[in-house]
This record gives structure tokens, C-alpha cells and sequence, in this order.
């Protein structure tokens, strides 16, 4: 069954190793028949949550008009959501987080976001795996909190240049996550 997945990056570096596993994502999605949205949220302009409370009052999902009532139609409408980005500082990288925060929108306008599929693609230069805790319990809390199912992750340590993605199974792996999907 084909499906609406929405992938949101959050990676500056268009050649760098978190775009390289989702490009092999996305190619793999549209081989088994999906329709694949691809959103580079570090080349939008997505300011984070104002908490003004006043989303969806003016037609779009955020009163603050920017990028993210862009990207938030497509959110509603996918099947799936999948994050993909590299772990900054421990954490989830500014370029991604606004948009992230901004899914707060469909809670307080009430629409109705749950039953989606979630998954979660990232790498981080050290080798220890739980660096990547930053990145992965916020992306498993929100998918919690949206009634959201987690489908799979794609965890890779020990990539920092472009390219040492290559030196991992973090491309192949990024393609089996359209697998579970």
C-alpha cells in the first residue's frame, strides 16, 4: 500500500552523512511505491513556538508566518514522518527544533495528527551510542504524545566528515527503514 511520508531534515551540510542516509531512505521509499515530501528545515525559515495559542486561528497552522505553514499541510496529511539529522552538541540541532517544537500547532488547533508512523534517522561523531540520546528520546516522546508508532531508527556513531557514512551500514540501513514503513 502506497503511502504520504514526510521527511524533515536537519542538517546544513547537503553533502554531509545524515543527507546521505536519507537520500538512500527516500530512494528506497519510492522504489516500494510511496510518495515521499522531503522538508530541509536548515534551508527554511522556521522560527521556534511563540506559544501565542493562537495556532490555526488565521487558516494556517502558525499565525507567525514563515516556513513552517509550509511543511505543516504535509504533516497533516502523511502517513508517515520521518526525522533525520546529525546530533549537535548532544542534542537535536537548532536548524530542525523549531519545527519540531512547532508541531505543538496541530495539538493546541486540534487536529487530529495520530495513528501516523515515526521514524528517526541520525549520527553523531563519537563512537558512544547514547551521545545520540538526545536526538532519539525527544523524537520517541513526540511520536508518544501524538499517538504516533514508532517504526524504526537509524543510529550511527562515529561519523564526522562528509562521507565517513560510507565507511558504516548507516546508507543500507536508512534504506531497510523504508522496509518497515
Amino acid at each position: 500500500m502506497s503511502k504520504k511520508i514526510v521527511v524533515i531534515t536537519g542538517s546544513p551540510r547537503k553533502n554531509g552523512n545524515s543527507f546521505a542516509m536519507t537520500d538512500a531512505f527516500i530512494e528506497a521509499a519510492k522504489k516500494k511505491g510511496h510518495t515521499v515530501t522531503r522538508f530541509d528545515a536548515a534551508m527554511k525559515n522556521v522560527g521556534g513556538c511563540r506559544a501565542c495559542m493562537t495556532c490555526f486561528s488565521t487558516g494556517k497552522a502558525c499565525s507567525f508566518d514563515d516556513d513552517f505553514n509550509t511543511i505543516a499541510p504535509a504533516i497533516l496529511e502523511a502517513d508517515a514522518i520521518v526525522f533525520t539529522m546529525p546530533v549537535y552538541w548532544y542534542s537535536i540541532p537548532a536548524q530542525i527544533k523549531g519545527v519540531i517544537d512547532r508541531i505543538f500547532s496541530f495539538v493546541v488547533g486540534g487536529k487530529d495528527i495520530s495513528g501516523k508512523e515515526c521514524a528517526l534517522i541520525t549520527c553523531c561523531e563519537e563512537e558512544d551510542m547514547s551521545v545520540m540520546d538526545g536526538v532519539r528520546i525527544p523524537i520517541e516522546r513526540t511520536a508518544a504524545l501524538n499517538k504516533w508508532k514508532m517504526v524504526g531508527e537509524v543510529l550511527v556513531p562515529g561519523v564526522l566528515e562528509p562521507g565517513d557514512i560510507e565507511k558504516t551500514d548507516g546508507c543500507k540501513k536508512a534504506a531497510e527503514l523504508a522496509e518497515a514503513i
